[in-house]
């Protein structure tokens, strides 16, 4: 099951770069998304809205932005992405380059949890991983 879990991150990704949206039909009714990089986060984001409202919120921060997968790391039970976020700061036109990471959580095939870091040792340490 971990292996599908990967393809479905590897298609999530994909799917995000080409049309800025998540595959919906992969994320449960009731998913949580934790926020661990947004200061005023509403952690945790619920449901269908939930995602829709951080995807804004986090797209608030950036006049642009653009993702490049590094590595999806099989964790058992989650799924870790490790990838660079190379934006330009909203209002202040500050180009930014680092390592952000994601830690997904499945369930029959659909997400259930999504925690989003901007420090990737730190989505490792959540998925009880470290490097």
């Amino acid at each position: 099951m971990s292996q599908e879990n990967v393809e479905i991150v590897r298609e999530a990704h994909e799917r995000f770069a080409k049309t800025g949206q998540p595959i919906w039909k992969r994320i449960d009714a009731d998913t949580e998304v934790f926020d661990h990089d947004i200061p005023d986060a509403q952690n945790p984001y619920r449901g269908v809205d939930g995602v829709t409202k951080w995807l804004s919120d986090f797209g608030e921060s950036w006049d642009s932005y653009g993702v490049e997968v590094e590595r999806l790391i099989d964790a058992g039970d989650r799924i870790v992405s490790l990838f660079r976020i190379r934006a330009v700061g909203a209002g202040s036109g500050v180009s930014v380059e680092r390592g952000d990471a994601m830690v997904w959580r499945f369930r029959d095939g659909k997400l259930v949890r999504l925690d989003y870091f901007n420090d990737q040792a730190e989505a490792l340490e959540a998925a009880g991983l470290s490097e």
